[in-house]
């Protein structure tokens, strides 16, 4: 019932959203003749179909329509909202815009016109009883022809047009550009970014270690294997001693994606690729998943720890596991292990930090928030985790998430570019 609750909160807030897109960009912007009409009824369509494509490709692979199809929705529906958001926050600011050109709209109607005034500023005398006024004895002369007409209360018609349109032109040029920037953003491929971390009980022998953290790349109708490609060249070119994918790498079926996850296979890194599972593998079928990554050579740990020479690593279940009796299990994980060593889990919510304190882990390695991907979206994520990105302590456990290699939704990200981080831990003792 909560969530029928929500989701109808959610259909009415973006139907709210589309009508005041309308009325600014459509209704207010266009006028009663053919061409204005027309141009009403284009944008009528589009405002109504674009969202029909954008629940399209929100629900397509859920309900198994062909992959092709699934491509073919999920490019317009998805840029569509993100233009939505960015549209929608650009005519917000235009408001004050609108408010200060079109103030004249509540300024009072001229006053009349005073008395006329006799000699020396006295009033002039009233009419003798039966006399007619002056003005019916001598008739005022009609304006000239040209004479401009008495402005009226607020701007002309058309000048309201001008302003509707100068900042409706504003706003869509604004959110087209921001969009196309956020999608260049996640095409072009992830950066490498490089974060140092002390870890009081790593040995000497281990300063300088590199750890590849890759998260949330979310192959699918977008993304496929040419974006998996340029996430396996950057890690390759960090020349890991390690590398670890902290979920949500995947957005459909094995069937569907198994191709685009095949660069997986060229992954190069010392003591071996790893991986845990985010939720998105679990509404994509998790265990043909894993298996076809193990085909690849990553290593899937579920809820399990394997002893390196240096440091322990440790991965747990994503907490989307749970309804199915897959959900993380961090005693199986880490309770019988030495902690005279160093801890490092792989984990794919931030959340899930609480559970790695009372477990004595070192460093625990996430993703899942994507850094907000969409700003404003990053004051969102800060609601429902602990870190949104970058490095940060808990105790004596230390938390680093990672923005993530690829998108979810629409393949555009705005004030948090995609990221693969080199983790490189420093021993206290070098």
């Amino acid at each position: 019932m909560v969530a029928v609750l929500i989701l109808l909160c959610v259909l009415a807030l973006l139907a709210a959203v589309h009508r005041y897109v309308w009325l600014r960009l459509i209704r207010d912007t266009t006028t009663d003749s053919v061409r204005g009409r027309r141009i009403r009824r284009a944008g009528t369509v589009a405002v109504t179909v674009l969202p029909l494509l954008s629940l399209g490709a929100f629900v397509s692979a859920r309900a198994g329509v062909p992959f092709r199809l699934q491509q073919l929705v999920a490019w317009p529906g998805y840029l569509w909202l993100a233009l939505l958001l960015y549209v929608t926050l650009a005519l917000l600011a235009g408001e004050l815009v609108r408010a200060v050109l079109l103030r004249r709209d509540n300024s009072p109607a001229d006053a009349a016109p005073p008395a006329p005034a006799g000699p020396e500023g006295a009033p002039a005398p009233a009419p003798a009883p039966g006399t007619a006024p002056a003005s019916d004895v001598t008739p005022a002369p009609d304006p000239a022809p040209d004479a401009a007409p008495v402005p009226g209360p607020g701007p002309a018609p058309s000048r309201r047009l001008f302003i509707s349109r100068a900042v409706g032109a504003s706003a869509a040029t604004a959110a087209v550009g921001t969009v196309a920037y956020g999608a260049h953003n996640v095409l072009s491929g992830p950066r490498v970014k490089r974060v140092t971390v002390p870890l009081a009980k790593l040995p000497r022998s281990a300063h300088g270690y590199r750890i590849a953290v890759v998260s949330d790349v979310h192959l699918g109708p977008i993304l496929g294997r040419a974006h998996t490609q340029r996430i396996v060249d950057a890690v390759n070119s960090t020349q890991p001693d390690l590398v670890a994918v902290v979920g949500d790498l995947v957005d459909g079926s094995v069937e569907d994606l198994g191709r685009a996850a095949e660069p997986l296979a060229r992954l190069r890194s010392r003591d071996g690729n790893f991986f845990v599972t985010g939720n998105h593998e679990y509404y994509a079928g998790v265990t043909p998943w894993l298996a076809h990554l193990r085909e690849l050579g990553l290593r899937p740990l579920e809820n399990a720890r394997t002893a390196l020479p240096a440091f322990d690593l440790a991965g747990v279940n994503d907490i989307g596991g749970e309804p199915t009796g897959q959900g993380p299990d961090f005693g199986r994980a880490l309770g019988d292990r030495d902690r005279t060593r160093t801890a490092v889990l792989l984990a794919h919510q931030p959340v899930q930090i609480h559970e790695a304190v009372r477990h004595g882990v070192d460093l625990q390695l996430s993703g899942h928030t994507h850094g907000g991907q969409l700003w404003p979206g990053n004051l969102v994520a800060a609601l429902a985790n602990p870190t949104v990105s970058g490095l940060d302590r808990y105790g004596d456990t230390q938390l680093y998430v990672s923005r993530g290699a690829g998108a979810w939704g629409p393949p555009v990200r705005v004030g948090a570019p995609a990221d693969i981080t080199l983790v490189q831990l420093a021993s206290l003792q070098a």
